[in-house]
This record gives structure tokens, sequence and C-alpha cells, in this order.
């Protein structure tokens, strides 16, 4: 049975369509069942009815193909798909119990994007999803940027150059942020075993220490104590008073660094936001904290962070690419200390429809001549190595996105103040893609 997603209408979903394609109704309806709620999932029993729905509406971002399909095989589907112009950029998954190389070189050769071996994995699936359709929206916009800049040709190469580096780096982040989450994922469950492995453990050591102190006590109402000579010399040799002590004292410490393992991981998840990689409400203070904790090492040798933070309301927003905003702040900042200084952080609302999140730093500050072109691409005053001069053009990209603005204030010698200012909600065609 063909059919389109029946699950609770989200208007999210309709971001993006993935067209499940297998003949097994099983297989389609567990591949449906592990996929975002955001995504509009449509399905196919055939690979004739998937060539149809292809250059249907709603046109699939992506598709999630079956090989072994009886009336016409997954590489016959495939290989028509790409021959059509239509849907020759549609990125195609195989998902396949095929586990033998020639099969998988077979369907990279017609021009699959990435393969899923059954059975099916949740968190491998919605990776990889994600991954792709992420790759597929940094290449339309690729196409779409390109389109508009043939039409303004006297911009010259540098506006074309800029655009296509600006997409570079979105793509990267976009598979940066995947494989920050990948990572995570896989962390998360080792320190999980260990955190509670180190809880037992302690426990149990308490009870060895409670067990020995319940032996001493009964030798010490022994009348002849000479057959625990042996025992008492070695506690002395041992030094039993300052084990029990330190093993506690280490166990303490285990958990504790576990603590952090967890802390870094979850700012990492929260830095990446891959999970709300489109619009949506986020909490600035929540963005902030995690970038801190990312670019601590930046910080933490030369630089006093300072954070006065008032209220702030939930901001719709691209909370991943404000992270890079505020990581881009955070870093210049730092680089523009020397021997040691002060990072001021500070936020607030401004009248009732805008929010502001200032950068200020005790830096060299900024020449007059520099001010005027530290938001051009490519321009940067630092040495040949350290800097690509794009950190702050994305970033000014971003926050125009966003319907906001970036004001900078800067006295040589003193340093140098970014403030961001967002609306609370922009209007509807920021959001638009």
């Amino acid at each position: 049975m063909d059919h389109a997603d029946s699950r609770p209408d989200d208007t999210r979903r309709h971001r993006h369509t993935v067209l499940v394609v297998d003949d097994e109704p099983i297989n389609r309806m567990v591949l449906e069942g592990v996929l975002p709620h955001h995504l509009k999932v449509i399905s196919a029993a055939s690979g004739i009815k998937a060539l149809e729905m292809a250059v249907g509406e709603p046109r699939p971002d992506l598709i999630l193909l079956d090989i072994m399909m009886p009336d016409m095989d997954g590489f016959e589907v495939l290989k028509r798909l790409r021959e059509a112009p239509v849907t020759q950029d549609i990125p195609v998954i195989l998902v396949t119990a095929l586990i033998d190389e020639d099969s998988e070189q077979r369907g990279f050769g017609l021009g699959a994007a990435d393969y899923i071996h059954k059975p099916i994995h949740a968190a491998i699936v919605n990776a990889r999803v994600q991954v792709q359709l992420e790759a597929k929206a940094a290449r339309d916009m690729l196409d779409r940027n390109n389109q508009r800049l043939r039409h303004k040709v006297e911009s010259g190469a540098q506006a074309l150059e800029k655009a296509q580096m600006q997409l570079m780096q979105a793509e990267k982040m976009a598979s940066l942020g995947q494989l920050a989450a990948g990572i995570a994922h896989e962390i998360n469950n080792p320190v999980g075993f260990v955190g509670s492995n180190l809880g037992s453990l302690e426990t149990y050591v308490r009870d060895l220490l409670a067990l020995v102190d319940a032996y001493e006590r009964g030798v010490q109402q022994v009348a002849d104590p000479a057959p625990f000579a042996e025992a008492a010399t070695l506690r002395g040799k041992l030094d039993y008073a300052f084990l029990c002590e330190d093993i506690l004292s280490l166990l303490r410490e285990s958990a504790e660094g576990v603590d952090r393992v967890r802390k870094i991981v979850s700012d990492l998840k929260d830095y990446s936001h891959t999970s709300t990689a489109e619009w949506h409400w986020a909490d600035l203070h929540q963005g902030l904290e995690s970038t801190l904790n990312m670019a601590r090492n930046q910080l933490k040798y030369h630089c006093t962070v300072v954070k006065e933070f008032g209220e702030l309301p939930p901001v719709y927003c691209l909370g991943s690419q404000l992270n890079q905003v505020f990581m881009n702040l955070l870093v210049n900042a730092a680089q523009a200390i020397q021997e040691q200084g002060e990072i001021r952080l500070r936020t607030g609302r401004q009248g009732d429809d805008k929010v502001w999140i200032s950068v200020s730093d005790t830096g060299k500050g900024i020449p007059a001549e520099d001010l005027q072109r530290i938001f051009e691409p490519f321009y940067t005053t630092k040495p040949v190595g350290q800097g690509t001069g794009l950190g702050l053009s994305l970033s000014w990209g971003i926050v125009e996105r966003h319907h906001g603005r970036i004001e900078v204030s800067s006295e040589v010698g003193k340093g140098t103040t970014f403030t961001v200012i967002l609306p609370i909600e922009p209007p509807p065609e920021a959001t638009e893609p």
C-alpha cells in the first residue's frame, strides 16, 4: 500500500519529505516509525510506484530505497532516477540486507548517497538521513545563490566567492554537528556504565571497610591476640588508616570526573543542536552557556569571564547558527587579549520585541580605519594562520538572516564591545527556506 505520513500534523515536518520504498509492509512501518516526526514521510510498495511518486507532489527531498523488490529492484530504480533530470539530484540511501562489497560498489556506482544495512537501528538511520537532508539543503542553497549571482555580475567574483565560502562553512558545520552528536551518543553509554559502577563500587568498599572494622573489634576482645600479629603488622606497614581515607577520596574524585565528562557531552550536544537545526524557540542563555563551555580551552588561561544576564524570553531562531555567532565573538575577544584580561557577557531586552547580547573584552581594541571593514569577507587584522577573515562576515550574515543587526564599538588600548540585537520573533519571510 502506498500512502502519505499518517502521523499528527506538525508544520515543521513539511520542511522535508522522505520517500520510503520497500515491498514489505513491515519494513516500511519500521522505517516510518524511527524517522523523526518533523519529517513528512510518504511510502511506496514498489519500484514503479516509487518512480511515479518521485516526480509527484510532495516532491521527496530524500529516498530510502530497498534493493530486493520483485517488479523492479532498487538498482534499476536508482538508475532511472539518475537518468531523469527532474530526479537526478534527489539523494538516495539504499536500505538492504545485502552485505557483499560488489553490491555496495554497484550502488555507489549508480549514484547512491549512502547505505543502511538491515536490521534497522534508529540512531544510524536518523543520523544518516539528517546528514543527507542537510547536505541537500546546502546544495539547494548554493544553487539558489548561484542563480541570483548570475543576475548580479557587477558585484564581481568576490561576492560569488563569499557566497560559496559561506555555504561550504554551513555544510561543514552541519557535518560537524552530526559528528558531534554521534560522538556524544557514543560517549554517553560507557560514561553511564562507569558512573553506575563507581556508585556501586563505593557502596561495596564501604561495606568491606565496615566488615574489616567489625573483625578488628572482635580481635580486641580476644584474650590472646598472637594469631593476629601478622595482620596487625601488615596493617601498620600498609598504613591502613590512610588507605581507608584515600580510597573513598579517589572514588569521589572519579565520580566528579565522570560528572564533568557528562557535562561536556551535554554541552557538546547543546552546542551542535542537531536535533533542532530548523527554526525553533530557543533559550539564548543556554546557548551562551554551552558555547562558553565549548570555548573554555581558548579562555581559561588568560581570560576572566563575567556574566551579567538579564531576563530574556525564548527567541524564535536557528539556535545552532546563533551559537556559531557567539563562538566567533568569544574567540575574537579571547584573541584580542594578549596577556590577562576580562570578557564580559551581558544580555537584556530592547523594548517589547527585541533582545540584545553583548560581548566586551579588555583587549587591544580595533583601529578606526579597520572598524569600517571588519565585516567584509576575508578581511582580517590577525597574523597569517590565525584567521580566515570569515568569522565576522558569517556572523553578520546569520544575524541579518534573523532580521537583526550587530553593533560594534572599540577604543584602541581599552577593548571592544560587539552587541547583537535580535527580534524575539522574526517576520515570516525570515524563516522561509
